[in-house]
């Protein structure tokens, strides 16, 4: 079991450090740190589960961000849901890495600055590693030691001991090229599939192919079949998994250049970040090629080599470099600062308005977000 093995009993020992019901603000002062801003948008987040809804989260646009050709700024509205319950274990984990994830594609769609809104829909010709390079290259940033020293807290304001976050690099680390070997094997599975004669398609051969992708990337049959996950089984959403490997290669290649760039302060609560990302990858939309956006931004052409060298570094000096960013981020003062993302945030829970940013800002509506969970939840957490 490859889930157990990186994670075991390692979910419920974070867990308190992780609180379901602050995910929301945590999310929203990590992004202001970095200087991200949303453009005036309304973001509607509905993050809880319920009977009858949508099993997969999702961000979409029901207002695309544009510039009217009399310079009007038209401002993004997004429908933001995930599958939250509190009283699960790892549920505020998942949420935290939610919110970076999906308020990542959120972040870029409110900055599209273009005179028509087909540049900043989600749809061709808005290619898939481009969307994505924006939403993983922020949520990488939940498995920094920097950032957990910063961000992961129980109710106390106690942060996450580096003991932890130590037990997480070792237990994680040694499995990365299995992650990477699962991620390739959706995308060779696709190919073949669709390189199959007509006349060999049988729902027997199509399994059978199945179990010989898996066999020949991954080494052997998979926890996770291939034809469980569900962009393969999706109209909308076939053949379009290699660039979630794109991306993958554009966000190291991203975070190496940022690195370079900043080796004092890194990305973690660097106000540079963001005004880099809208002006670098988010202003143009699509109206730019991504392989074109990557190298323009990196000064660099797409590549593997910053995700290998990653993933071909001993565990010792993941741990050495990580702990001293762990210390450097500990050492700094704490901040209260207000969050300002320049959004309207709406917290729903189906029909239910939880809080409204504009009915006392952005603080008050986490205060409120928080409480209403805590009501709600407390007896069953």
């Amino acid at each position: 079991n490859m889930g157990y093995a990186m994670a075991g009993d390692l979910t419920k020992k974070q867990d308190e450090y992780f609180p379901f019901a602050t995910a929301v603000k945590t999310w929203g002062q990590s992004f202001s740190r970095m200087g991200i801003r949303y453009e005036k948008s309304q973001m509607n987040l509905d993050l809880l589960d319920r009977d009858g809804k949508y099993s997969n989260g999702f961000c979409h646009w029901t207002v695309p961000a544009f510039t009217k050709g009399d310079g009007t700024w038209v401002p993004a509205v997004t429908n933001f849901t995930s599958l939250a319950l509190p009283s699960q274990p790892g549920s505020g984990q998942t949420a935290l890495a939610t919110l970076m994830h999906e308020g990542g594609h959120a972040a870029h769609f409110a900055n599209v600055n273009q005179g028509s809104p087909l540049f900043s829909q989600e749809r061709a010709p808005t290619s898939v590693a481009y969307a994505e390079t924006q939403s993983m290259t922020l949520d990488s940033l939940c498995d920094d030691a920097a950032w957990l020293a910063r961000y992961a807290k129980n109710q106390s304001g106690e942060r996450m001991p580096w003991s932890l976050v130590q037990e997480a690099i070792d237990q994680k680390r040694p499995y990365a090229s299995f992650m990477v070997r699962a991620m390739l094997a959706v995308p060779f599975f696709e190919k073949a599939l669709y390189e199959l004669p007509e006349d060999q398609l049988t729902a027997e051969k199509v399994l059978e192919l199945a179990d010989e992708v898996e066999n020949d990337i991954q080494g052997g049959l998979s926890a996770r079949p291939l034809l469980s996950v569900p962009h393969i089984l999706s109209d909308e959403a076939s053949a379009y998994y290699h660039g979630y490997v794109l991306a993958e290669m554009a966000v190291h290649q991203n975070r190496e250049y940022f690195m370079k760039k900043f080796p004092d302060q890194g990305i973690v609560d660097n106000p540079e970040v963001g005004p880099m990302l809208t002006k670098g990858y988010w202003n143009p939309g699509n109206a730019e090629m991504f392989l074109d956006l990557v190298e323009r931004f990196t000064g660099e052409p797409l590549s593997c080599k910053a995700w290998v060298k990653e993933l071909s570094t001993p565990i010792d000096e993941v741990i050495a470099s990580e702990k001293k960013d762990y210390d450097a981020a500990v050492a700094a003062p704490e901040r209260d600062d207000p969050v300002e993302l320049n959004m309207q945030m709406r917290l729903v829970h189906g029909d239910e308005t939880i809080a409204d940013s504009n009915d006392g800002g952005f603080d008050a509506a986490c205060e409120k977000f928080k409480s209403w969970v805590n009501a709600k939840y407390s007896s069953k957490m």
